[in-house]
């Protein structure tokens, strides 16, 4: 699963992504300074098995640190989109292509209305960051809307006249968006389209159908950034009310506390609602000024930076996804070389004992014979659907896992 970082320029993005992954990248305060995509590694945060099962664990594909285990999961930051994104204007097509093959969205905003919709700074507080969603969203669904639209009616009908199937049609053009046959499905039944030919389609009936179908396979939760800012209260007081999935952010403060950390001068866990600073004595004046601000201003106020929160959201709340622990000896919650919980793979929800094999090796699948319950020890068939912290053995006809 991978998760895009999107918004229009100037919001964070870059800094958002930075703090997520400590990896560097361009961060300056203008417009498009991200111009080529940045891909890089997230942890997702959750709580080990290792303490339930009262053994200690040796992590091979992931972290375990105080009993909360870290899986390394997908981040693309996408450069900044603005109005006309969809017919190319600021290379849109370019930076709307690279999201095609996101599960889930992130979408940072400017939560104190200090940019406009280009990104461009203005007085705090004077622009509404709504519009900036509905910009970016409108700009995505105009984008495929004109995938769709490219040979409509020519494709349509020759759908109608070869008595084919239109779900089908819809789900073939729009297979390179991860769009599935059972997501057209869905949209078309929930719209009332089902009966009605393609040709028949009205121009706000088929962007109904974009706008379900981006709802659908591209979920988002809205990452509030700069939420330590005087304006951004009552702004984000206002999204949250739309009903919207929202995470007061703080990015800066993140990369400020990942780093410190990382120097030695506190003790900070990502997501966590307050850091320590074993030795005061060696901060310089600056910097004990900028944790007072980070203490007072966003921990306090927020109870954390919210970046590990919009990670673990994304994934857990918008995809429902699930962490499973597959061993190979389930008496001792091992592999055959003895490591305790080895791995920890993060999968979709509703995902089974086969999938779970065919993660960890194609070959376990081909030959899968059941699963085993690690805790109970009980027999698990191929269409057993997992649940989130199951510790599962895999038994196959020629190798085990």
């Amino acid at each position: 699963m991978i998760v895009g970082v999107v918004g229009k320029p100037n919001v964070g993005k870059s800094t958002f992504f930075a703090a997520a992954t400590l990896k560097e990248v361009q961060i300056a305060d203008y417009p498009f300074t991200t111009i080529q995509p940045n891909v890089g590694v997230a942890y997702l945060k959750t709580k080990c098995v290792c303490r339930e099962l009262g053994v200690t664990d040796k992590p091979r594909n992931s972290l375990c640190v105080d009993g909360n285990r870290l899986i390394p999961v997908k981040l693309v930051d996408v450069a900044g989109l603005v109005q006309g994104a969809s017919e190319g204007r600021g290379l849109g097509n370019r930076f709307l292509d690279e999201i095609r093959q996101a599960d889930a969205l992130v979408h940072v905003v400017d939560a104190s209305g200090s940019t406009d919709l280009e990104g461009r700074k203005v007085p705090a507080g004077s622009h509404d960051p709504a519009e900036d969603i509905e910009m970016v969203e409108r700009e995505f669904d105009l984008w495929v809307c004109g995938l769709l639209k490219k040979d409509w009616e020519k494709a349509s009908r020759a759908v109608e006249q070869a008595g084919g199937k239109k779900v089908e049609h819809l789900a073939e053009r729009l297979s390179g968006l991860s769009v599935t046959l059972a997501d057209v499905e869905q949209v078309v039944l929930h719209l009332g389209l089902r009966t009605e030919k393609l040709t028949a389609w009205s121009d706000s009936q088929l962007m109904d159908f974009v706008v379900g179908i981006r709802k659908l396979t591209k979920p988002s939760l809205i990452a509030a950034n700069k939420a330590d800012l005087p304006t951004s209260g009552s702004n984000i007081q206002k999204l949250e009310k739309s009903g919207r999935k929202v995470v007061p952010c703080a990015s800066e403060a993140e990369l400020l506390l990942r780093r410190a950390s990382e120097h030695g001068l506190v003790r900070y866990f990502p997501g966590d609602a307050s850091f320590s600073v074993p030795a005061a004595e060696k901060l310089s004046q600056a910097q004990a000024e900028a944790l007072r601000m980070v203490e007072q201003k966003v921990m306090k106020a927020y109870g954390g930076t919210g970046v590990q929160t919009s990670i673990n959201e994304a994934f857990f709340g918008l995809l429902n996804a699930i962490v499973v622990f597959p061993v190979e000896d389930e008496t001792k919650f091992s592999d055959k070389a003895g490591n305790v919980l080895p791995d920890a793979y993060v999968m979709r929800g509703g995902s089974t004992a086969l999938d779970l094999a065919r993660t960890v090796h194609s070959e376990l699948a081909e030959s899968f014979l059941y699963a085993v319950d690690a805790r109970n020890g009980r027999r698990l068939g191929a269409d057993h659907r997992l649940e989130n912290r199951d510790v599962v053995k895999v038994v196959s006809g020629g190798k085990r896992g």
